[in-house]
């Protein structure tokens, strides 16, 4: 039997796991519907989860169809649970993209299929709600091919829209051939002559879904169940089975991590190649996947830190519930015990793909607050292992002020994080308000160098870099004009590691997301010894002059290339009357927002454009106000541009602040110079 890992993808409240509760239940798996209201769906199993009706975690489902078993993978639907949906998709085989047929096309809608077009994940769209007063076919189809500019092709039509009787009549609709026939000369030729044989459409469908040009739309009610037999035929014919040799070497990768009762990790992985066993040991840890043996960029040659560790227990998904066996091959996906320190996006065996992000990242971040009695040990302990969940939380102390701060996408996630440390760990504690998380760019090139024993440095070691701007999303490259030789490798890879540790704060406190820096000079001092005493570390370098001098080498650089503050712009959409214009677009210039399409849409006006994340909150509370309660704004974050206007943002430093000498070296060494 085939296997297919399916995702379930969709907007807040579109009715997702309503529809992965109908699958169960018309598979057999489950006798009765579970009900979101009522918090007794088979996916939602936090208690978070189930009292406040959303996803929060993916979870993993299996239920058997004729020929193929379905892995499937319920999602959040909340934009603040985005990073949740990001580790979802690179073990995935095909989705479906549930669409409210009330709500219509949301951003979030609009950012997963562009991802799942971009990654090339064969999806299925289903209209759901279409028994919901106020639901729209015809409507909503109409937004999915103007908003989301892909082809489309209906499978049927609803009868009875809007009413509790509301129910699918399956059937291709006559603009199927048309739609089809971008992609296929033979089906456009047939097209073109005046007919085509239904199984030659069918075909062209099938082929077309699997390589990502074509998208079926099915449409019903996940509650009464209407259109979900279809929708489960085409996830049968039109969607390809999870690949991989079993017989091969071991690759997968890890995409959820837990801790069981016993505070033990538990992996959450795709197997993609070759089988997997208990009582076998795996190397597992971050890989590019790639092999990079130049010696002139250090960053390749060590990329990816790899460790080792004995598979004490796996178990598979069957029928809704969780089998444990002792081994799992190719395309299944399983829990994985006895890896211990494993995280997200790790590698296990052979590095099959590098894990990528594919969605912003967060662009708030908070001061957690202990509450009275709250041990602060323990809550650095609990948020760390909330770290292993969830890594985009990056969790930064700062032990001068003795604070914590974490990374957010918004509010709601605040809200999960503080009940999650009460609920799990018995630990109280309140935020300050949230803030917009800024980065900083280099401006241009810039050198610095410090040599070992000479002008003040009480390093015992040579540093010189250079730094240079890289293109956005390029991440940080070092590399080497120096001999790779001409000290030990240690002392490499301290200044290397140092580099990436400093970018984390540039010149305004910001991280440095992108660039070049160039290790330009080198030198060391020898190991030296004294007659029958042994090694003298006094007059002998060791990783820690190189960790040492590294920061103020950088700093000074930096200094010398400039920096620019930059901040997260949001892509917004914003539908409202016509006669509301003259109002909204004098708000929007004193917001910052840059229009850069104003269109009309019946009675409405359309605006398209950028505006500040910072001021996307603000927008949303005058909205109503400005339009009468009948505007609609869809944002989602976009890039960032430099910030144009007002003092520029500055961020406390949680470092030994490398850009005042004097107190960095008295922190460092517990002297101001050598």
């Amino acid at each position: 039997m085939h296997l297919l890992n399916l995702g379930i993808l969709a907007h807040v409240d579109a009715g997702k796991t309503s529809l992965t509760e109908r699958l169960l239940h018309t598979a057999g798996v489950i006798d009765e519907l579970g009900s979101v209201d009522a918090g007794s769906t088979r996916t939602d199993t936090l208690a978070l989860e189930r009292r406040r009706g959303i996803t929060i975690k993916s979870a993993v489902v299996s239920f058997p169809l004729d020929g193929v078993t379905v892995n499937l993978i319920d999602t959040p639907g909340h934009p603040d649970f985005i990073a949740e949906v990001e580790r979802v998709l690179g073990v995935l085989d095909g989705a479906v993209l549930v669409v409210s047929a009330v709500e219509g096309v949301q951003a979030q809608t609009r950012v997963l299929m562009r991802t799942l077009r971009r990654l090339g994940i064969p999806t299925l769209v289903f209209v759901n709600k279409i028994d919901r007063r106020g639901a729209r076919d015809e409507a909503v189809l109409a937004q999915l091919t103007r908003r989301l500019a892909v082809p489309f092709v209906p499978m049927g039509r609803p009868v009875g829209l809007g009413t509790r009787a509301a129910r699918f009549v399956p059937g291709l609709g006559p603009t199927a051939p048309e739609v089809l026939a971008d992609h296929d000369d033979a089906l456009l030729a047939a097209y073109l002559d005046g007919g085509v044989p239904d199984a030659q459409v069918w075909t062209a469908l099938a082929g077309q879904t699997r390589r990502c040009l074509g998208h079926p739309v099915d449409v019903g009610s996940a509650v009464p169940g209407a259109g979900v037999p279809d929708l489960i035929a085409g996830v049968e014919e039109l969607l390809p089975a999870a690949g991989g040799d079993p017989a091969g070497p071991v690759s997968g990768t890890v995409f959820k991590v837990e801790r069981g009762p016993a505070g033990e990790q538990i992996a959450y992985a795709r197997i993609f190649s070759g089988t997997l066993r208990v009582r076998v040991r795996i190397p597992f840890g971050a890989d590019t996947g790639e092999d990079h043996g130049d010696a002139a960029d250090l960053g390749h040659q060590a990329a990816g830190v790899r460790t080792e560790g004995r598979v004490t227990g796996l178990s598979v998904f069957d029928r809704g519930d969780e089998r444990r066996q002792d081994s799992a091959g190719a395309g299944r996906i399983v829990k994985v015990w006895g890896l211990g320190g494993v995280r997200i996006g790790d590698a296990l065996g052979r590095p099959a793909r590098a894990y990528a992000h594919h969605f912003a990242p967060p662009t708030l971040e908070t001061v957690v607050v202990p509450g009275p009695g709250t041990d602060r040990r323990s809550l650095h302990i609990a948020l760390t292992q909330l770290a292993e969940q969830d890594p985009l939380i990056d969790v930064r102390h700062d032990e001068v002020r003795r604070e914590t701060s974490v990374s957010l996408y918004g509010e709601v996630q605040k809200e999960v994080v503080q009940a999650t440390l009460a609920d799990e760990y018995g630990l109280d504690v309140t935020f300050r308000e949230t803030t917009t998380v800024y980065v900083e760019r280099i401006a241009g090139t810039g050198a610095a160098v410090e040599f070992n024993k000479k002008d003040g440095n009480p390093f015992l070691a040579t540093v010189g870099l250079r730094v240079e701007p890289a293109p956005v999303g390029a991440g940080v490259a070092f590399r080497l004009e120096v001999e790779l030789g001409s000290m030990p490798y240690a002392f490499f890879k301290a200044v290397e590691d140092t580099v990436r540790e400093t970018l984390a704060q540039g010149l305004h406190g910001w991280r440095i997301p992108d660039a070049t820096v160039t290790m330009t000079h080198s030198g060391y001092s020898p190991r030296q010894s004294h007659a029958h005493q042994g090694f003298d570390k006094s007059m002998s370098s060791t990783g820690q002059d190189f960790r040492g001098l590294t920061p103020l080498v950088l700093t000074e650089a930096l200094r010398r290339a400039g920096t620019r503050v930059h901040e997260p712009m949001h892509r917004f959409r914003l539908e409202a009357p016509a006669d509301t214009l003259g109002g909204l677009l004098p708000v929007l210039t004193r917001l910052g927002a840059l229009p850069r399409r104003t269109g009309t849409e019946a009675a409405l006006c359309v605006l398209e454009g950028e505006v500040p994340a910072a001021r996307v909150h603000r927008l949303e509370q005058l909205l109503p106000g400005l339009t009468r309660g009948e505007g609609e704004l869809e944002s989602v974050f976009d890039h960032y541009a430099p910030v144009a206007h007002g003092t520029v943002p500055e961020r406390a430093r949680t470092d030994h602040n490398p850009l005042d000498r004097k107190e960095y070296l008295l922190k460092v060494t517990g002297r101001v110079s050598g």
